[in-house]
């Protein structure tokens, strides 16, 4: 019985190998030297979510017969890090009571991003990303701050779908941040 209790579920085994992955490469200096991004937890937030939304697209686009491991997979990186960011607000002296309406605007934020990046990505629109990028991760309507995020973004995207599904579950490879 305790070793039910004390046992790590196979989604965490699979999801948590992944949004460490995402948040190391969101950590990346160059991100905040190269590309100007602000060292904020705001930022850091928004290149998270980046990178976790690269790998759930890569992992979804996987056909033949990985695309329901690649399903799985990005169900199971979703759920971490959704977790993570309760875990985060609690360390961050969130109390129960106000919790609930904190993790809710933060879905609420977290849909809103993916879906718009999304959308962007999916269809190699650099400008509508460059302009969503600029918002959410730079604060301003200024789209030509967040051309090379864009860029770097749309580089990923490509470098992570020539990867195999084994390749990106072990340790994906992302493109180098360039201006």
């Amino acid at each position: 019985m305790l070793k039910n209790l004390f046992r790590t579920r196979s989604a965490e085994r699979m999801g948590l190998p992944l949004y460490t992955a995402a948040v190391e490469q969101a950590r990346d200096p160059g991100f905040y030297t190269t590309l100007g991004v602000t060292d904020e937890i705001d930022s850091r937030f928004e290149l998270y979510t980046l990178h976790v939304l690269l790998l759930i697209l890569r992992l979804r686009d996987e056909t033949g017969t990985g695309a329901e491991r690649g399903a799985e997979a990005a169900q199971n990186l979703f759920d971490v890090y959704v977790s993570a960011l309760d875990n985060a607000l609690r360390e961050l002296g969130v109390n129960d009571v106000t919790m609930a309406k904190k993790m809710r605007r933060l879905g609420e934020a977290l849909y809103g991003r993916m879906t718009a990046y999304e959308t962007a990505l999916r269809a190699g629109d650099a400008p509508e990303l460059s302009g969503g990028l600029a918002r959410n991760v730079y604060t301003t309507d200024d789209a030509d701050l967040a051309t090379g995020l864009a860029a770097y973004a749309l580089a990923a995207r490509g470098v992570l779908a020539k990867q195999s599904i084994d390749t990106v579950l072990a340790a994906p490879v992302w493109p180098e941040i360039q201006a």
